[in-house]
């Protein structure tokens, strides 16, 4: 029989997924973000929302979370994870073109808020070294919520993204230094701070010095060893041995366990076995992160927020306008777009997950009563519940009050990836490098993806945009840019893997032009009626091409020998279609030949 005990972590559990599976689905469907969702969820559960009436209806206990700050615990792999795939999507090199916004504009950012809201708190009657505890928790931004928000709707790579991301990274970065800062200002403590600081940055770096040597040779390696089994589990516990293993080194320096995972990421960024990591890493994420949403509503305390609703509401809604307008003025100092600068500072106002871990340190070193904590914890709260909706607030407040500028040419140094790619090359054997050299030759962008490592490896190092990964699965070819590729071409020759590819790629993206490879006039009309835009037989196009160099080699002229194979080539495809069409498919109506090389210049 199962101890009561385990009945209640297990309960948890189950009011997670529940929240996962069936309350953000329903909530989803009257257009409730799923960030929102969670938070409102986990506010209802927790103990001080149904909780509070467990004494007149017992049975409430078992739709509450009984251990908060287990589950947080838990949640807090969400942000790791969201930060690993963050890494991913940069390199140390284009990282390196932020530095101007992550140390200048991200270090003004914690240093004027902390000081202004250390300011007002002294004013209010706090002690010294509270105020200054009050300053640094609150000045810090949610990393979790807004790199979601953003991500969720692509926005990553615009210049809010790249802004709201340069701030959030030094914010991560000043955690440290500000939670040995509590620790000096400990009633009692002898400790120096400058001493401290100097023991911490030496720590930090020698933390991020070993995973950087480490992961530049070994990572690779690793990867390539792995993925020659072709087994996909090992792949996955490989993945995920990088991200915990990095982010247990950088705990154990006294850093932030995201910061860790973030590095890790840069790392494999250089690698061809990026995409098919952030395949993998992509869904373990999203449900941790939906637990670290749900366990932030859990700390909000209703009870607390009902009996003194305007205290807290003055402090949310004080700090919001206070932080905005810091960020939004050193951001146009800095020279971001009036637009960009708007949403950035809405984005960024409300606090963040750090105040939680920075005022319950404060309150476990007696520098802040229990009440003042509790009320800034629910008011911390309030302000992270309130993001989604800041977010609106400040893209309609930048879309209909500014007239759109030109972007700051610094915020467009950093790519988030390949994706102005025109096209995408499933299988890099020989007929994929061909048709790679080709595109290139008439300047057309491309990636190519294939599932032999050794072929990756050598295409790498020749310079060639190839990943390694699973081309059956569709969330990896979104990954490589779909989104804005304009054709697929199918060099495989395995039937199953390209009636599957090509279903998956119809049912996403039905204006794609795909042209795959198909085995003989049969395979062909099949591949027609599974719904490509162009099946290229080989059977057929090795007999037309055997036809053309006889006949040339014959003495008949060459033009009329090429007019001659073009036409009998369109009426192989004109009865292959009409096959298709015979067979039952509705088809639409396709080209005669497939034009994937831009009309343009400019559309390169």
């Amino acid at each position: 029989m199962t101890p009561a005990s385990e009945l209640e972590i297990y309960r948890d559990v189950l009011l997670v997924l529940g929240t996962a599976g069936v309350v953000v689905p329903v909530l989803h469907r009257f257009n409730v973000s799923p960030v929102l969702s969670f938070l409102l969820s986990g506010a209802i559960l927790s103990t001080g929302g149904l909780g509070a009436f467990e004494g007149q209806w017992p049975l409430i206990h078992w739709l509450t979370i009984t251990d908060p700050e287990r589950l947080s615990k838990f949640a807090e792999w969400g942000v790791v994870f969201l930060l690993f795939l963050i890494g991913l999507e940069l390199s140390f090199e284009r990282l390196s073109t932020m530095r101007r916004l992550v140390f200048g504009l991200g270090g003004l950012q914690v240093v004027v808020s902390a000081a202004v809201i250390a300011i007002i708190a002294l004013e209010l009657g706090q002690p010294p070294s509270t105020a200054i505890v009050i300053g640094a928790a609150l000045c810090l931004s949610s990393t979790a919520i807004v790199i979601e928000l953003l991500a969720s709707k692509k926005r990553l790579s615009t210049a809010v993204g790249r802004t709201s991301f340069s701030i959030l990274l030094f914010q991560d970065l000043a955690v440290v230094p500000i939670l040995l800062l509590v620790g000096i200002l400990e009633p009692g403590s002898k400790g120096s701070l400058l001493a401290g600081i100097a023991t911490a940055l030496i720590q930090a770096l020698g933390a991020l010095a070993l995973i950087v040597v480490v992961g530049r040779y070994l990572l690779q390696p690793l990867f390539r060893l792995v993925a020659t089994t072709k087994n996909e589990d090992l792949f996955i516990a490989a993945t995920l041995f990088v991200a915990v293993g990095t982010s247990f080194v950088t705990a154990a320096a006294g850093l932030s366990m995201a910061l860790g995972a973030f590095v890790a990421g840069l790392l494999l960024a250089e690698t061809e076995y990026r995409r098919a990591v952030q395949t993998t890493i992509e869904p373990i994420k999203t449900l941790l992160l939906g637990v670290f949403f749900f366990s932030i509503g859990s700390s909000l305390d209703i009870k607390v927020l009902a009996t003194s609703p305007l205290i807290i509401a003055s402090i949310a809604l004080g700090t919001i306008v206070l932080q905005a307008g810091i960020i939004y003025g050193l951001a146009r100092i800095f020279g971001v777009a009036r637009p960009a600068s708007i949403e950035t500072a809405a984005l960024l106002s409300p606090c963040g997950e750090f105040a939680f871990v920075i005022l319950t340190m404060a309150l476990a070193s007696k520098l802040i009563d229990h009440e003042t904590t509790t009320t800034l914890l629910t008011s911390v709260a309030l302000t992270m519940a309130l993001i989604p909706g800041m977010a609106k607030i400040g893209r309609w407040t930048a879309q209909r009050n500014t007239a759109p500028v030109e972007v700051d040419p610094a915020l467009t140094l950093m790519p988030t990836g390949e994706t102005n790619a025109k096209a995408l090359v499933v299988g890099y054997g020989r007929v994929g490098q061909l048709i790679g050299s080709l595109l290139t030759e008439h300047g057309v962008s491309y990636i190519a993806v294939d599932r032999d490592p050794r072929l990756v490896a050598a295409a790498r190092r020749d310079g060639k945009p190839v990943y390694y990964g699973d081309v059956r699965e569709i969330e990896f070819l979104k990954n490589c840019g779909l989104d804005n590729a304009k054709a697929a071409i199918l060099t495989i020759h395995t039937r199953h893997e390209i009636d599957a590819i090509v279903a998956a790629l119809r049912a996403s993206y039905p204006k794609l032009i795909i042209v795959a490879r198909a085995n003989d006039a049969a395979h062909a009309s099949h591949l027609y009626e599974v719904g490509v835009t162009d099946a290229v037989p080989e059977t057929i196009e090795a007999s037309l091409q055997l036809s053309e160099a006889a006949l040339v080699g014959l003495g008949i002229p060459t033009g009329l020998v090429i007019a001659s194979i073009h036409e009998r080539r369109d009426g192989f495809r004109t009865e292959l279609q009409g096959a298709a069409r015979r067979a039952g498919t509705e088809t639409r109506a396709l080209p005669k030949r497939s034009r994937i090389i831009p009309q343009s210049p400019g559309d390169t």
